[in-house]
């Protein structure tokens, strides 16, 4: 398996990318659904500035058994936590991830959103459409597309050692 490009991005290119997507919108929302934890960052900054104040979360995971690495990508979706229907019915709702990479986990939350019959539109800060599996589909909103793997400043490794305090020896 060859090795991706990694890029790594600061807070300066941060509030570009968020200053690049809010033009874009040509539609009010009624809500906004962040899904975690990559979205949690983006989601926030655009939902102060859209002045969005219905923000629900959704987390979703692709548990898989099989040894091999792309067993993976045939996984359904495991949704963790889903906001009620009532939320989202009839509502125009904006759903924003850091990057669709593969697609699966921002194509799932959109499908769920639709079929309890919210308005569902998807916003992302990266587009990779080379690792998409749901060519021709891309988000609705994007600020960038790319073919690296894109390494966020809240990812970045902040050296905390998290081992419980032993006590003095």
């Amino acid at each position: 398996m060859s090795q991706r490009r990694r890029e790594l991005i600061d807070w300066d290119e941060v509030d570009r990318l968020i200053n690049h997507l809010i033009p874009q919108f040509n539609t009010s929302f009624d809500a906004m659904l962040i899904i975690t934890r990559g979205g949690i960052i983006p989601g926030g900054l655009l939902c102060e500035a859209l002045g969005l104040q219905d923000v629900l979360t959704a987390a979703v995971d692709f548990p898989y058994e099989a040894q091999q690495e792309e067993s993976k990508l045939l996984a359904w979706p495991e949704f963790i936590q889903f906001p009620d229907e009532d939320r989202l019915v009839d509502r125009q709702v904006l759903i924003v991830d850091d990057v669709w990479g593969s697609g699966r986990t921002i194509t799932a939350v959109r499908s769920r959103v639709a079929a309890v019959g919210g308005i569902p539109s998807t916003c992302v800060l990266h587009y990779n459409p080379y690792r998409s599996l749901f060519t021709p589909q891309k988000p609705d909103y994007y600020a960038a597309v790319t073919d690296a793997h894109i390494v966020y400043p809240w990812e970045v490794d902040r050296g905390l050692d998290l081992t419980p305090f032993m006590g003095s020896e």
